[in-house]
C-alpha cells in the first residue's frame, strides 16, 4: 500500500511537470521533450564539474588543469604533492613551454627543506624613495586583491589568518578594509576608482578617512588600482540588493542602493597628477605607495618612467596584472580579448623602466596565474621581485573551480554572500591550508632556484629559461621578449645583499658560480 501511494505521488508529480512543459513557451526543447528535456539543463549546470573529473585529461582543462589543482590541493593539505611515472606534458611537440636550465655546480644555497621556507624580497619596499615606513617584505609570495563582497567573510578570514601564519601580506581588494581582514595578517590596502572606505558621499576621495583606515589596522602599503586583468578598463555595478548594512558600512555607501564604480579615477586625470596623488598619500601616511594595472597601450608606462627618471616623484612599486587574471567577473570579451597576457605585458613594462636604468628604484610585482612554481619562476626571471596569488589561494581553501563566482552560488562558500553556503567553510582549518600552500610555494621556489644554482628566485635570469617550440626550436626567455644584457637581473648590490641574507656572508661574494 505504501509503495503504491509513493508511486501515485511520483506519477502525479511527473504528470504535472509534463503538463507545465507542454504549455510553457519559454523553452522549445521542453515543449518538444517534456520532462526528459530537463536532463539537458541539469547536465549544462553541472558540466564544469563533470568535465573536471570525467572528460578532460590531466593537462587539458582551463583555467587550471587537473594536475595544477591537484598540486595545490595536495600542497595545502600537506599531502604528497609529487607526481610519478614522468611528465604528462607533450615535451616533444608542445609550443611555448618553459624549461629551466639546471647547473651542475653552485655556491652556497639556503635550506630547501625548511618548512617555514623564509624567502624575503630582494628589495626594500619604499626604500629607494625614502618612505618613512619602508620595509623589506618577509615573503616574495603574497595574497592578491580579492574584496569582501566578491568573497565571503569566512573566505577572507581564512585567507587573512593564513597570511598571518605564513608571514605574507594580504591585499584587501578595492572593496575596503573589512573586519575579516583584521585577523592578524599584514595588509596592503587597495584603493579603487570608487574609493571604498575612504570616500565622501559623492564618491570623491577623502584623505582623512584614508588615514583613519590606515591607522586602524596593520596596513603595510597602499596600492592604487588602475585596472585589473579580469576586466581592464571596465567599471562595475554593485546592485542595491547586495549592498547589505555590513557592506554599506565597510564601503561607505548607502544601504540597498546601486553603487556604480567608474572605469577611471576622479582624484587624478593623467600621469602627472597621479604622481602628485601618490606623493600625497606617501607623505600623509608614511607608507610605500604603488599602482596596479593590466597592460594595454604603453604610452602610460613610458610617461610614468620618464617622469620618475627626474627623481622628484615616483611610485614605490608596480603590480602588473596579466589578462589571465580571473577573480573579477567580467563580460566574455574582456576576459578573453582585452589587455596583454602576463609575460608579454610584464616584459614590456619592465623594459620601459630598464631602458632608463630605473629597475632597482622600484619593486615589480606580478599577478595573473603565478601561484604555480613554473609560472612564478618565469615571472622572477623576467624581473618580478614578488608575486601575488589569488585563485590559487582560493583553491587552497577549498575552491573546486566550479566557475560560479559570478552567480553568488559558489558551492564551497568562497565566492558568495549566501550565508547558508558560506557556513560550510571553516575559517580556522582553511587558514592552516592557505598557510601551508603559501609556504610550500615558497619552498618550491627555493628548490628551483637552487637547481639553477642561485640562492633566491630573483637571481634567476632570462637566460636561465628557454621557451620550446616543440622539437624544432628553443629560445631563451631573453630572446623571446627582446631583453637586453642585464635586463631582468638585480643590481650587483641587491644581488649580494639578498644572497648574504639567505646564506650568510662567508660564501656570498658571487650570486652564482662562474
Amino acid at each position: 500500500m505504501q509503495a503504491r501511494r509513493i508511486g501515485t505521488v511520483a506519477a502525479t508529480a511527473v504528470a504535472l511537470v509534463a503538463a507545465r512543459d507542454l504549455v510553457q513557451k519559454r523553452h522549445a526543447l521542453l515543449r518538444n521533450f517534456p520532462v526528459i528535456g530537463h536532463a539537458r539543463y541539469l547536465l549544462e549546470t553541472i558540466g564544469p564539474e563533470l568535465r573536471q573529473y570525467i572528460v578532460t585529461s590531466n593537462e587539458e582543462e582551463r583555467p587550471f588543469s587537473r594536475d595544477q589543482r591537484t598540486w595545490i590541493y595536495a600542497s595545502a593539505k600537506e599531502e604528497n604533492n609529487y607526481f610519478g611515472f614522468g611528465t604528462e606534458v607533450d615535451v616533444e611537440h608542445v609550443q611555448g613551454h618553459a624549461y629551466l636550465k639546471q647547473r651542475t655546480f653552485a655556491s652556497a644555497l639556503p635550506d630547501a627543506h625548511d618548512l617555514q621556507a623564509p624567502l624575503p624580497s630582494a628589495k626594500v619596499l619604499g626604500g629607494p624613495r625614502g618612505r618613512a615606513k619602508a620595509f623589506r617584505p618577509a615573503s616574495v609570495v603574497n595574497i592578491s586583491a580579492m574584496s569582501f563582497g566578491s568573497l565571503s567573510g569566512a573566505a577572507i578570514t581564512a585567507l587573512n589568518k593564513g597570511a598571518a601564519l605564513a608571514g605574507t601580506m594580504h591585499n584587501t581588494g578595492e572593496g575596503g578594509l573589512s573586519p575579516y581582514h583584521r585577523n592578524g595578517g599584514d595588509v596592503v590596502l587597495q584603493i579603487g576608482t570608487s574609493y571604498f572606505g575612504c570616500r565622501n558621499e559623492d564618491g570623491s576621495f577623502n584623505l582623512d578617512k584614508l588615514k583613519d583606515v590606515v591607522a586602524s589596522a596593520p596596513v603595510k602599503a597602499i596600492e592604487i588600482k588602475l585596472s585589473q586583468g579580469a576586466k581592464p578598463g571596465l567599471g562595475g555595478m554593485l546592485p542595491g540588493a547586495k549592498v547589505t548594512p555590513e557592506i554599506a558600512e565597510i564601503r561607505g555607501i548607502p544601504v540597498g542602493k546601486d553603487c556604480a564604480s567608474p572605469s577611471r579615477h576622479t582624484a587624478f586625470s593623467d600621469v602627472d597628477s597621479m604622481l602628485d596623488f601618490v606623493e600625497l598619500l606617501a607623505t600623509e601616511t608614511g607608507l610605500p605607495v604603488g599602482v596596479k594595472s593590466a597592460v594595454g597601450e604603453l604610452g602610460f608606462w613610458q610617461e610614468l618612467a620618464a617622469l620618475m627618471a627626474r627623481g622628484e616623484r615616483g611610485v614605490d612599486f608596480v603590480t602588473v596584472d596579466g589578462s589571465e587574471g580571473g577573480t573579477g567577473a567580467a563580460p566574455r570579451i574582456f576576459a578573453d580579448s582585452v589587455s596583454l597576457p602576463f609575460r608579454m605585458g610584464f616584459s614590456r613594462v619592465y623594459g620601459t623602466f630598464a631602458e632608463l636604468g630605473l629597475t632597482d628604484e622600484l619593486t615589480f610585482i606580478g599577478s595573473g596565474k603565478l601561484g604555480l612554481p613554473e609560472n612564478a619562476a618565469v615571472a622572477f626571471a623576467l624581473g618580478a621581485d614578488m608575486i601575488n596569488v589569488a585563485r590559487e589561494a582560493m583553491l587552497s581553501i577549498g575552491c573546486i573551480q566550479s566557475q560560479k563566482c559570478h552567480t553568488d552560488k559558489c558551492p564551497t562558500g568562497i565566492a558568495t554572500q549566501n550565508q547558508w553556503l558560506a557556513r560550510g567553510l571553516d575559517p580556522t582549518s582553511k587558514a592552516t591550508r592557505a598557510a601551508v600552500y603559501l609556504r610550500t610555494l615558497r619552498r618550491e621556489l627555493i628548490k628551483v632556484s637552487s637547481a639553477v644554482g642561485v640562492a633566491h628566485p630573483g637571481l634567476i635570469t632570462a637566460d636561465d629559461i628557454e621557451i620550446m617550440n616543440g622539437d624544432y626550436e628553443a629560445r631563451t626567455l631573453a630572446g623571446v621578449y627582446g631583453y637586453k644584457d642585464g635586463w631582468g637581473e638585480l643590481g650587483p648590490h641587491l644581488a649580494k645583499e639578498i644572497t648574504e641574507l639567505l646564506v650568510g656572508t662567508a660564501t656570498s661574494t658571487n650570486s652564482r658560480p662562474e
